[in-house]
């Protein structure tokens, strides 16, 4: 494995954050590099070296990757800094499952309950997911599908189902070690199931729904 902890990243991947809420902006780019595949699995790299990278201090870099460690992304290492986990492809299949057992219930009540109207009010978060895919924005597109999920689940009214079900949509969106960066077509295609998915919802027809969302969490 290569300790990676005083690598200098080449200035091309540099990102710089200004000083306006420091540790927010630092974890925002450290969750979309993950994504980006920019961090890799089973490598390590230190506060200092990634404060260089950021144009930021040690610090928001060290506190933002403290709550990585909790969300699952990573882990501390004493004195050396922190390891980008490695995922399994049985880790994946295990969050779709227990996303489509958490969610599919959910979607199928708002389907028999909520007006089309609410969920014609969803097309621009739709279209915001269609956006990023077209344009290949690995981490815009995350962001996005994270969105638009949320705004499905917002019409049940459960604030602690929509921690659960955004921390649970964060963790399937991390790409296995050595995984090929997501085409554009894979992107454009996942958008088209937003789409879909709010088309069979306004038509309250709900196999459709059900089918709908299981294979858009098996295929994420």
């Amino acid at each position: 494995m290569r300790d990676t902890a005083r690598a200098r990243v080449p200035a091309q991947q540099t990102r710089k954050v200004s000083r306006h809420s420091v540790r927010g902006q630092i974890l925002d780019a450290l969750r979309a590099a993950l994504v980006e595949g920019e961090l890799v699995p089973g490598e390590i790299y230190s506060g200092p070296a990634l404060g260089e990278r950021f144009g930021v201090s040690a610090t928001p870099v060290r506190e933002a990757m403290a709550q990585l460690a909790l969300e699952g992304a990573v882990e501390c290492l004493p004195n050396r800094g922190f390891r980008v986990l490695t995922r399994t492809p049985r880790e994946l299949a295990e969050l779709a499952e227990v996303r489509a057992l958490l969610e599919v219930p959910v979607m199928l009540r708002l389907a028999r309950t909520v007006a089309p109207e609410a969920w014609a009010a969803l097309r621009p978060a739709a279209a915001a997911t269609a956006h990023a895919a077209v344009s290949g924005d690995l981490a815009g597109y995350a962001d996005a599908d994270r969105a638009f999920h949320r705004a499905v689940l917002a019409l049940a009214g459960n604030g602690q189902l929509l921690l659960v079900a955004d921390g649970l949509h964060r963790r399937s969106q991390w790409p296995l070690p050595g995984a090929a960066r997501a085409r554009r077509g894979d992107l454009v295609a996942d958008a088209a199931e937003h789409v879909a998915l709010l088309d069979a919802l306004v038509a309250g027809d709900l196999p459709v729904v059900e089918s709908l969302v299981r294979e858009h969490f098996a295929g994420a």
